[in-house]
C-alpha cells in the first residue's frame, strides 16, 4: 500500500478513474483525421452505409427494410433490406434520435463520423470486463489500455469510418465477456443476455460466423477433455437455441443457421450434448454392463443416422455448401483459383510479418507470454481458480484461432487485435505483478536493516567458499538491481509502444481516402481533392438518370455523392454483372461501346494516378479486371495482355491487346502531351515509372467529357448511335 500513490483515495475510485481515462483517450486519439481535415466519411462502403442511414432515419425502418433500390446494379436493382447487415444503421439512427431528443443538434453525417469512437470506447470497457472474469482488475486495466490505441483496431475505428466492423468488435467481445459469465455462473440469465448479445452482433456483421463456430469449439474442447460441467451445458444450450433464434429474424441470415453449412457445426454441438446428458441420466439408472452395451449400440446408431441425414440433407440442396470466403479461410489459395473478384480485394490478401509488427508492435511480443502464464494457470489446476480457469480456456482458443485467420487475410488482424491486446494484459500485468512486489519487499527490508548497517560494516568478515561469494554477490548485488530493470525496461516498451500507435493513427490510418494528400518538397503539405471534384460535376452536370459505368470500388461513393445510377458497386454479390464492366474495360473500344450500349451506359469513369502518382488507380487494377471478365467471358485470357516474358506493361513494350484496350485509352488520352517533369518526357506515367508506349490515342465511340484538376479521374460521354 505504501507505493499507492493516492493512499485517501478508495481503490475501486481510482480504477474506474483509470477506465473512464482510457476509454476519453480511445475517443480521441481517433479524431485526427476530423482535426487535420474535415468531418468527412472515409473509403468506400461506408458512403453506402451513410446513405443508407440517411434512408433510415428520414423514411423510417419499415419503408427501410422494404427498400428497393433501382439507383445500383442497373438494371437489376437491389433490395436492401434484404442484402445487408442493418445493425449499423439502426446504432447511428439511434443515436442520431437520442441525440436530437436531447437538444443536441447533430446532423446524420455527424453521427455516421462519431460512431466509431464512442464504440472505441465501450469496447474499452467491455475488454476490461472480460479481462477482469478471466484474471483480475490489473490485467483487465493493461488490456484496456493496450485496445484503446492498438492499431490492428483503430484502422476500421477512426472518426468517419462508417463501416461495419467499427461496432462490430465491441459487439464481438460483448458476447464473449457474456458468454464467459453464463459459463462462470450456469445461469440462464447470463446465456439469454449472450444471445441478445449475438443477435445485435448477427445484425451488424458476418463476422458473427466467427461466434457461432468458436463458442461451439470451446464447449466440444471443454467436453473431451474432463472440463464439463451441467454450468457449460446450461450456458450453451439456452445460448444455441435463443441465438440461432434471434439471428433468424434478420432478413439478409434467414434460414442460414438452420440450412446452411457454416452453422452445421454448432447445431452438431448442441446435438451432441443432448446425447451425452441423455446417456449420463440413462447411466444413473442401468448398471454399468448394461449400459455399456447401450452405449455401443446407441452411440453407433445415433453417429450412422446422424452422417446418413447430412449426407442426404446436403445432397438435395438442403444444407448449403460452405460459402468461398469460407473455403478461403481454410485454404488461402483458393480464392484466387476459384473467385478472383474475392483474391482482387486487398484486405483479403495474406498478412506478412511486417504488418503484425505495424498493427500491434509491442503486444505482439507479449501474446506468446500471455498465453504461457495462461496455460500455466492452467496446469496448476487450483481449485479455487476453476471457474476463471474455465475462461481462461476460451481465451486460450480464441487467441489460437484468430491469430491463424489474422494470418491467412489481413482484414483478420482486426479480429485478432482485441484478445492480443487482452493475452498481453494477462502478461505484463503478471511481470510487473512479480516485480513490483519485489521492489516492496526490498524497500520494506531496506527500512529495517538500516538501524543495523553501521554495525554490520564493523562486523569482521569471514573468508567463505567461492560458490557461497557468488551466491552472495547473486543475493547483494545483482538480484535487488533486477526488479528495477525489468520495470524500467518494460516501462520503456510501454512508451513506445503508446508513441508508435499515436504515429500510425496519425499518419496510417486517419487520411480519408477520398480526401489525398501528400508532401511537397518544401514540406508542406498538398491536398488532391479531385474525387469529390469529380462527383459533384456527375451531380451538377449530368442528366438525373444518368447510368454511369465505373469499376466496381467507386460504385457506392457514385451513388452518395453524385446520386447517379451505377452498374456495379463494392455489393459485389453478383460476379457475372462485374465480369460484363470488366470485359467492356478489357476489350477493343468497338468490341466495348455494344456492351454500354446494353447496359444503357451514359458516361463512363476510370480513375487514373499516373500524373500525380497515386498507385490504386485503374491500370494498376486492370488485370484483376481481365480475370474476373475471363472467369466468365473465355474470350478474354489474361495471356494476350501480357509481353512475351509474361508482364504487364503499359510502355513501348505492352502487348498490342493492351494498347487497344478501353481503358489503357480512356486513362491515357491526351496524357502524351503531358510533361510530368522537366526531366522525363511528355507522356511519361508516375506510377509505373516509364513513357507509355502509345500517345497518339483517338477515341470514336466515347467523348471526353470532364478531367478533374489532377488527372485522377477522368469521365467520358458514351456517344449516341445517331452521331456516328
Amino acid at each position: 500500500e505504501s507505493l499507492f500513490p493516492f493512499k485517501e483515495m478508495p481503490r475501486g475510485l481510482f480504477e474506474f478513474i483509470i477506465l473512464a481515462v482510457l476509454a476519453v483517450l480511445a475517443f480521441l486519439v481517433r479524431l485526427f483525421s476530423v482535426l487535420r481535415y474535415e468531418s468527412v466519411i472515409h473509403e468506400f462502403d461506408p458512403y453506402f452505409n451513410y446513405r443508407t442511414t440517411k434512408f433510415l432515419v428520414e423514411q423510417g425502418i419499415y419503408n427501410f427494410h422494404n427498400w428497393f433500390d433501382e439507383m445500383t446494379w442497373y438494371p437489376l436493382g437491389r433490395i436492401i433490406g434484404g442484402t445487408i447487415y442493418p445493425g449499423l444503421m439502426w446504432s447511428a439512427g439511434i443515436m442520431y434520435k437520442v441525440l436530437n431528443f436531447l437538444a443536441f443538434p447533430i446532423d446524420v453525417r455527424n453521427c455516421c463520423v462519431f460512431i466509431s469512437p464512442l464504440f472505441a470506447s465501450f469496447t474499452v470497457i467491455v475488454t476490461y470486463l472480460m479481462t477482469k472474469e478471466v484474471r483480475d482488475k490489473k490485467a483487465g486495466l493493461f488490456a484496456a489500455a493496450f485496445v484503446a490505441i492498438a492499431p490492428g483496431y483503430i484502422s476500421r475505428s477512426v472518426a468517419g469510418s462508417f463501416d461495419n466492423e467499427c461496432i462490430s468488435i465491441f459487439a464481438l467481445l460483448f458476447v464473449f465477456y457474456l458468454w464467459i459469465k453464463a459459463v462462470k455462473t450456469g445461469s440462464m440469465f447470463w446465456a439469454a443476455c449472450t444471445a441478445l448479445a449475438y443477435f445485435y452482433m448477427a445484425a451488424a456483421w458476418g463476422g458473427y460466423i466467427f461466434i457461432i463456430n468458436l463458442i461451439p469449439l470451446y464447449t466440444l474442447v471443454m467436453l473431451f477433455f474432463g472440463r464439463y460441467s451441467t454450468r457449460l451445458y446450461v450456458a450453451y444450450t439456452t445460448f444455441y437455441v435463443l441465438g440461432i433464434f434471434l439471428s433468424m429474424q434478420i432478413t439478409f441470415i434467414g434460414f442460414a443457421p438452420v440450412q446452411s453449412g457454416e452453422h452445421m457445426i454448432a447445431f452438431g454441438c448442441f446435438a451432441l450434448l443432448q446425447v451425452f446428458m441423455g446417456f449420463s441420466f440413462v447411466k444413473s439408472l442401468m448398471d454399468p454392463a448394461r449400459f455399456v452395451r447401450l452405449l455401443r449400440i446407441g452411440g453407433a446408431s445415433i453417429i450412422g443416422v446422424a452422417v446418413a441425414a447430412y449426407v442426404i440433407l446436403t445432397s438435395i440442396g438442403y444444407i448449403t455448401p460452405w460459402t468461398g470466403r469460407f473455403y478461403n479461410l481454410l485454404d488461402p489459395t483458393y480464392a484466387k483459383e476459384h473467385i478472383p473478384i474475392i483474391a482482387s480485394v486487398s484486405e483479403h490478401q495474406p498478412t506478412t510479418w511486417a504488418s503484425f509488427f505495424f498493427d500491434l508492435h509491442l503486444v505482439i511480443f507479449l501474446f506468446p507470454a500471455g498465453m504461457y502464464f495462461c496455460f500455466r494457470d492452467l496446469a496448476e489446476n487450483a481449485p479455487a481458480r476453476t471457474r476463471k480457469n474455465d475462461g481462461l480456456v476460451f481465451i486460450l482458443i480464441y487467441g489460437l484461432t484468430s491469430i491463424y485467420f489474422a494470418g491467412v487475410m489481413v482484414r483478420l488482424m482486426l479480429v485478432l487485435t482485441p484478445i492480443a491486446c487482452i493475452i498481453a494484459g494477462i502478461a505484463i500485468s503478471t511481470i510487473m505483478s512479480k516485480y513490483m512486489t519485489e521492489l516492496k519487499l526490498q524497500m520494506e527490508k531496506r527500512e529495517r536493516e538500516q538501524p543495523k548497517a553501521d554495525a554490520t560494516r564493523r562486523a569482521p568478515v569471514r573468508r567463505q567458499k567461492q560458490s557461497s561469494e557468488l551466491t552472495q554477490v547473486w543475493e547483494e548485488s545483482i538480484a535487488p538491481v533486477v526488479p528495477y530493470v525489468v520495470v524500467g525496461m518494460l516501462t520503456i516498451f510501454l512508451a513506445f509502444y503508446g508513441r508508435h500507435c499515436v504515429w500510425v493513427t496519425s499518419e496510417a490510418y486517419s487520411s480519408p481516402s477520398i480526401v489525398l494528400a501528400a508532401r511537397q518538397a518544401d514540406g508542406s503539405k498538398r491536398i488532391f481533392d479531385d474525387f469529390r471534384e469529380a462527383y459533384y460535376w456527375l451531380r451538377w452536370n449530368t442528366p438525373a438518370d444518368a447510368r454511369i459505368m465505373s469499376w466496381w470500388d467507386y460504385g457506392y461513393q457514385i451513388t452518395a455523392m453524385a446520386n447517379r445510377t451505377v452498374i456495379v458497386d463494392n455489393n459485389t454479390w453478383n460476379n457475372s454483372h462485374i465480369a460484363t464492366v470488366g470485359s467492356a474495360m478489357a476489350s477493343r473500344e468497338e468490341d466495348a461501346y455494344p456492351i454500354m450500349r446494353a447496359l444503357d451506359v451514359d458516361y463512363v469513369l476510370v480513375v487514373f494516378g499516373g500524373l500525380t502518382g497515386y498507385a490504386s488507380d485503374d491500370i494498376n487494377k486492370f488485370l484483376w479486371m481481365v480475370r474476373i471478365g475471363g472467369g466468365v467471358f473465355p474470350r478474354i485470357k489474361e495471356r494476350d495482355y501480357l509481353t512475351s516474358q509474361g508482364e504487364f506493361r503499359v510502355d513501348g513494350q505492352a502487348s498490342e491487346t493492351t494498347l487497344n484496350t478501353l481503358m489503357y485509352k480512356m486513362c491515357y488520352y491526351r496524357f502524351g502531351e503531358v510533361m510530368t517533369s522537366h526531366e522525363r518526357p511528355t507522356g511519361w506515367d508516375n506510377v509505373r515509372n516509364c513513357e507509355i508506349g502509345k500517345k497518339d490515342i483517338t477515341l470514336n465511340y466515347i467523348d471526353e467529357a470532364y478531367t478533374t484538376e489532377h488527372w485522377i479521374v477522368r469521365i467520358y460521354k458514351v456517344r449516341e448511335p445517331e452521331t456516328f
